[in-house]
């Protein structure tokens, strides 16, 4: 009898526990068939449950179903979350198994089971399970099976900041548990509440992620041999700026240690061919970053050419600060200095990317350094200049440019002084002369060996050289000899943008400062010598003329002329001490003429008036009876001739002093002579 029903109720079990279920469950149609390869009959223990199907059960036989598999007593709320439950298994598991199977599909559904005691199961709606005291996992949650099961745990971070960590952990929790994680900052700690299997996922993330920043870095020290370790540091610092530095990783550090002249490198073992390579590429022998040099002038005075290279540099260097704000301000749409726009700096430094054989050597500069400083050297006349190679390099082209030999003028000077008639208005009309744009155009006359019509001399030898200006000018007005004088004939040469002076004349002591320090008292009528003194200074008393030429390149000459005239008109008596009464006269001039051009200026007049009388004269009728009295006035003008010629730097500069030399008596001639060519020694 026992051999005939172990077979019927290993075939009848399973509708028997279906039956057992619900009758829904029974009812339902049966499973489809198993796969070919498992086994039709399973056999069932009494730790096993299955094949079961579930089709839309209610929340209440799930968990009446449960209830018997779990042994315990199940805590539930009045209301829950409405849902229905279908569960398919095919085959024989675990009774363990359907449970956690049950109570994941109703952590699904928004329904959370939470353990009481060994006797109590609570069922709340899942947004209150973290009030509810699910249970608390002390160790890891790896070696439990996963599950739908509500439960908490602490994490508790070693090396990470659970302000920082925790709220991106959010992300990645059941929004319907109501509530994210609760942080214990000062004990770097938090509570999680969720499904056992996002707990799991937590718990691999803090094992991978909560390690020590230098995980994985390792130092290395560099000794350099040539280089500066920190100068070497901050060449890096530019090279590897930009997006370079994010690839190489933010816990990548490199620092120098000048004590010792070393870089310490700390990063990952795999970035250190790297840095081996480029560290061994800065460290070679060179030449100083700057160089003093001392550069010798031959014809510009030091002083004015270290002026203009300071003004230079300082003008380049404030063009390139303010090209550099530029640009910003067009990237940024702020004018400069407006709030909000970039502070004032160099321009950024472009990102240089690493390639297979980096070479640092850049093409000269057309720039100047800030490291760049010019000094004048009086002494030597030289300019000390201190700066890089390429700072040299242009300072140097730019002397090579400025110190040159300037252009030399001789100016011929004839002051003439003209007696003007009633009816004549300047000393040039006087003389007839014809005056076209302050330049001497037209006059006549001979003289030996020259010949001169509507003012083109002719010489009369062919390459006898120019004419003497006062030969010339005493042609001129030889006509007219009466009316004009001559009274100077200076000649000056002086070179381009430099002043030349002319005075013809006289000092005359005058008083400047006058102290009387005798009393008022009875007896004393001031006029005692001792009792005042006097500072004494001296003026010029003449004709005064100063020429600054301007020569350019095409053989013109423009002239500014300052001529001022000052004349003893009297004397006035002041503090019982004659002082001379001096009329002045003075005019400022600019031409340009060509070389070789006569310039005439005129308009420096001057009235004068005599008294002629005989012994007797002043005493009436008697003085009449014995001569007569007279009373002249005289008007007189000072008339400036000057021819500027530019000089060539040859032996035809010479022509015209070598011509007034043969002038001289025989004498002084060959004196004169024996001095400009001297004999060379014998032997020689």
């Amino acid at each position: 009898m026992k051999n005939f029903l172990q077979p019927l109720l290993r075939a009848f079990l399973p509708a028997v526990l279906l039956a057992c279920v619900s009758p829904r469950a029974a009812a339902a149609p049966p499973p489809p068939p198993l796969p070919a390869s498992e086994p039709k009959n399973v056999a069932a223990t009494a730790e096993s449950v299955g094949p079961l199907l579930l089709r839309d059960e209610s929340v209440e036989q799930v968990l009446a179903l449960l209830e018997r598999w779990t042994g315990k007593t199940i805590l539930r709320p009045q209301a829950l979350p409405g849902a229905t439950i279908t569960l398919t298994l095919r085959g024989s598991i675990t009774k363990d198994e359907a449970i956690r199977a049950l109570e994941t599909l109703l952590s699904l559904n928004g329904i959370a089971i939470t353990p009481l005691d060994d006797k109590f199961l609570k069922v709340t709606p899942l947004a209150l399970a973290k009030s509810e005291a699910p249970e608390l996992i002390d160790g890891s949650t790896l070696s439990l099976p996963a599950s739908g099961r509500i439960v908490s745990k602490v994490f508790q971070l070693n090396f990470l900041r659970v302000s920082e960590f925790m709220p991106q952990v959010a992300g990645l929790l059941n929004p319907g548990t109501g509530s994210p994680p609760v942080i214990f900052e000062k004990a770097n700690a938090a509570l999680v509440t969720d499904s056992l299997s996002n707990l799991q996922r937590i718990e691999t993330l803090v094992a991978r992620l909560d390690q020590p920043l230098l995980a994985g870095l390792t130092p290395k020290f560099y000794q350099l041999h040539f280089a500066k370790a920190s100068d070497v540091v901050n060449k890096m610092r530019t090279v590897l700026s930009g997006a370079l530095q994010s690839q190489l990783g933010s816990a990548t550090t490199y620092n120098a240690d000048d004590r010792t002249n070393q870089i310490v490198l700390v990063a990952d073992a795999r970035q250190q061919p790297f840095f081996d390579d480029l560290i061994t590429r800065l460290d070679v022998k060179s030449d100083p970053n700057t160089r003093n040099e001392v550069i010798y002038l031959k014809h510009a005075a030091a002083k004015d050419v270290a002026s203009i290279l300071s003004q230079l540099v300082s003008g380049q260097n404030n063009a390139t600060k303010n090209s550099g704000q530029a640009d910003a301000s067009r990237l940024t749409g702020l004018p400069v200095g407006a709030p909000g726009s970039p502070a004032p700096g160099p321009a950024p430094a472009a990102t240089v990317v690493p390639v297979a054989g980096l070479n640092l050597a850049l093409e000269p500069s057309n720039q100047f350094s800030a490291l760049l400083s010019v000094l004048p050297e009086e002494r030597t006349n030289s300019i000390v200049v201190s700066g890089t190679v390429d700072d040299i390099r242009l300072i140097r082209e730019l002397v090579d440019k400025i110190d040159i030999l300037l252009a030399q003028v001789r100016i011929e000077v004839v002051i003439a002084e003209v007696a003007l008639s009633d009816n004549a208005t300047s000393g040039i009309s006087a003389l007839g002369l014809t005056i076209t744009g302050d330049k001497l155009t037209g006059f006549s006359g001979n003289a030996a060996g020259i010949a001169v019509t509507n003012g083109v001399l002719t010489p009369g030898v062919v390459g006898a050289g120019p004419v003497d200006l006062a030969a010339q000018i005493s042609l001129a007005t030889s006509p007219r000899k009466s009316h004009a004088n001559i009274l100077s004939v200076p000649n000056i040469i002086t070179t381009h943008n430099k002043e030349g002076h002319i005075f013809v004349g006289e000092q005359r002591p005058i008083i400047s400062n006058f102290l009387n320090s005798g009393s008022a008292g009875a007896g004393n009528t001031g006029n005692n010598p001792n009792a005042f003194s006097s500072n004494v200074t001296y003026k010029d008393i003449g004709i005064d003329l100063k020429v600054k030429p301007l020569i350019g390149v095409d053989g013109s000459v423009q002239l500014e002329i300052k001529q001022e005239v000052n004349d003893i008109l009297g004397n006035i008596n002041i503090g019982g001490n004659d002082q001379p009464r001096i009329g002045r006269r003075s005019t400022e001039s600019f031409v340009s003429v060509r070389s070789g051009e006569i310039i005439v200026l005129g308009g420096l007049q001057r009235t004068s008036q005599s008294r002629n009388t005989n012994r007797l004269g002043p005493i009436p009728i008697l003085g009449d009876l014995l001569g007569a009295r007279s009373r002249e006035k005289t008007r007189t003008d000072l008339v400036f001739f000057l021819r500027p010629t530019v000089l060539t730097n040859t032996a035809a500069d010479n022509s015209t002093a070598l011509r007034q030399v043969e002038a001289f008596p025989k004498d002084q001639r060959e004196q004169v002579k024996k001095v400009l060519t001297p004999t060379p020694p014998s032997g020689k």
